[in-house]
């Protein structure tokens, strides 16, 4: 499987430093001259000419419950081997080596980027700045997991004595996609308090959340590391306000809690600092729900189960190490999708998948993806010769299909997209599962083999049209296909799955980071618009004018002489 070929004969350095442009690899001019040899052909003749193609470029992991199949994708081994080269060539495996090490890859931060040790189950130290900072991650999530544990359990209850019925999580960004995409995934393993998320400044997400819980059972969770996010603490400050109108001032310590590291804000907010949960600069905002921030996940499915997802993640981690990087999954994955991005120029990537609990995967890797490697220079700040990052999106099936599949099949535009499929349904309804797993492969396989005008025509002959109206509805029916598609085929949706795949796509986003040389952890571009954004406050709370393009300040006039809610 997926090692059938022979790898070609190595035409560079194996050791480059792992901020290597890949451009200037001779790994990467053979690529360009092989990808000349297959780019016109479809997949049709890629399968004709191989009657072996699924099982070369499948990959089957029992150890991760998933099969990967790529032999839909517009390669063959001969690609993969090339695309191997090229990640050696770019130094990928000092670079995992430095990332899982404590090494500060974040170079425009100096920081590390340890997301893997949260996951990590072993007793290895890992250093950061000489500190071994294990205890510390093992005596957080201990903490957070036992407050979680109480919580369930009616051990630590509301101020008027009763257990906690609801939980509000507020937070914006990695502290609100991460966690609420894990709740609403592993939604059929709940069994504890009901979990709710706010994170838009928009008072009414606030508003209509207020509408559905009772407050005198409901705690507030604030997830701002700093305790300064402006719209976190615009919406902690008016949950605040309504909880003490309600239930007094005295009501706050019992109903709030917070994962941040700024005691002295916690206190002055009145929690207790007791009920404040730390994580660290190591750890991006995106990457985090492994830490405290999944303190909703472990409140509504148990820290027992929470650990099982960590276990699915670290088990992703381990293969990724270890693995080769032509049987490794995040590495082709990753290699995959730059082909397709930096070769044929495919500049948007869905993610799929077949399960309703996943109805937020796709949002959550938008916001991991497109931050992580949305950067147009190196890591030396130089400006980037070649397309780096993907739009990424994405929405469950079938229900796609019925929205937006009609561009992915007959679009002018290509768009990659990943299929994520299950052999298991949590909720076995009659044949639904089989209507769900038939459309499943029914659109990957028109994807790839479309329907030309020979079959087109055939097949309305049959309706015995005239040859004037097959004419003109044949050019409408003909699916050009060579549409490429990855599809993983997981067991089951668990806890262990989850933080498998929610790993498998961290990894790859790390891994395409390393090739196109960028930064994939720091997210500067989201600063600008903040910036300015505070100083229109001060001017729309009447305070002097600001210099601004004629537009922003035309906006500005037209809100102050006319009204608007303030």
């Amino acid at each position: 499987m997926l090692h059938k070929h022979p790898p070609p004969a190595v035409t560079t350095r194996r050791d480059c430093p792992y901020n290597a442009r890949m451009q200037n690899t001779a790994s990467f001019e053979a690529l360009k001259a092989h990808f000349q040899t297959l780019k016109d052909q479809h997949l049709r003749k890629f399968f004709g000419e191989n009657p072996n193609r699924f099982e070369e470029l499948s990959l089957k992991l029992p150890q991760l419950q998933v099969l990967a199949d790529f032999s839909r994708q517009r390669l063959n081994g001969k690609t993969l081997d090339l695309l191997c080269d090229l990640a050696t060539a770019c130094g990928l495996k000092s670079a995992r080596d430095a990332m899982f090490a404590g090494e500060k890859i974040n170079n425009t931060e100096k920081r590390a980027v340890l997301h893997t040790a949260l996951r990590s189950s072993d007793d290895a130290p890992v250093f950061v700045d000489g500190t071994n900072v294990k205890p510390q991650i093992l005596a957080e999530k201990k903490r957070f997991l036992e407050f979680a544990r109480q919580i369930r359990e009616g051990k630590f209850v509301s101020s008027s004595g009763e257990k906690f019925t609801d939980v509000v999580n507020i937070g914006i960004g990695g502290s609100d996609l991460g966690p609420k995409m894990a709740c609403e995934a592993l939604n059929h393993y709940a069994d504890g308090p009901r979990i709710h998320f706010v994170s838009n400044v928009d008072g009414t997400h606030l508003a209509e959340t207020l509408k559905l819980i009772p407050l005198k059972t409901t705690l507030f969770l604030v997830a701002s590391k700093t305790f300064t996010t402006q719209e976190t603490m615009a919406n902690a400050h008016s949950a605040r306000k309504v909880l003490v109108d309600a239930l007094g001032e005295e009501a706050v310590q019992q109903h709030f809690a917070a994962m941040s590291t700024n005691l002295d804000a916690v206190s002055r907010f009145g929690m207790n600092p007791k009920h404040a949960f730390a994580f660290w600069d190591f750890v991006g905002g995106r990457y985090s729900m492994w830490s405290a921030i999944g303190l909703p996940i472990a409140i509504a499915i148990g820290p027992d189960r929470f650990e099982e997802m960590l276990r699915g993640a670290e088990t992703l981690d381990r293969h990724f190490k270890t693995a080769e990087f032509r049987e490794n999954l995040p590495v082709l994955l990753a290699l995959v999708g730059l082909w397709n991005v930096n070769f044929f120029g495919f500049l948007s990537q869905a993610i799929l998948p077949y399960d309703q609990y996943l109805h937020r995967f796709s949002a959550h890797f938008q916001q991991v993806d497109m931050e992580s490697n949305g950067k147009s220079v190196h890591k030396d700040g130089s400006l980037v010769e070649h397309q780096t990052g993907t739009v990424l999106w994405g929405e469950p099936g079938t229900n796609g299909q019925h929205a937006f599949y009609q561009l992915l099949h007959q679009g002018s535009q290509i768009i990659p997209a990943d299929f994520i499929g299950f052999r298991h349904s949590l909720n076995p309804l009659g044949e639904h599962h089989k209507i769900l797993m038939s459309h499943f492969l029914a659109q990957t396989e028109a994807m790839a083999m479309g329907k030309n005008l020979d079959e087109v025509r055939a097949e309305l002959k049959s309706f015995d049209l005239s040859e004037e109206e097959i004419a003109f509805l044949a050019p409408h029916k003909v699916f050009a296909g060579n549409r490429p598609t990855t599809t993983l085929l997981v067991d089951r949706l668990s806890p262990f799955t989850l933080g498998m795949l929610t790993a498998l796509y961290e990894q790859k986003i790390f891994v395409q980071g390393v090739l196109w040389n960028v930064n994939s952890f720091d997210q500067m571009g989201v600063e600008l618009g903040k910036v300015l954004a505070g100083k229109i406050l001060k001017e729309l709370n009447g305070g002097a004018a600001q210099p601004h393009d004629s537009a922003t300040a035309g906006l500005i006039r037209e809100l102050m002489e006319n009204g608007f809610d303030a």
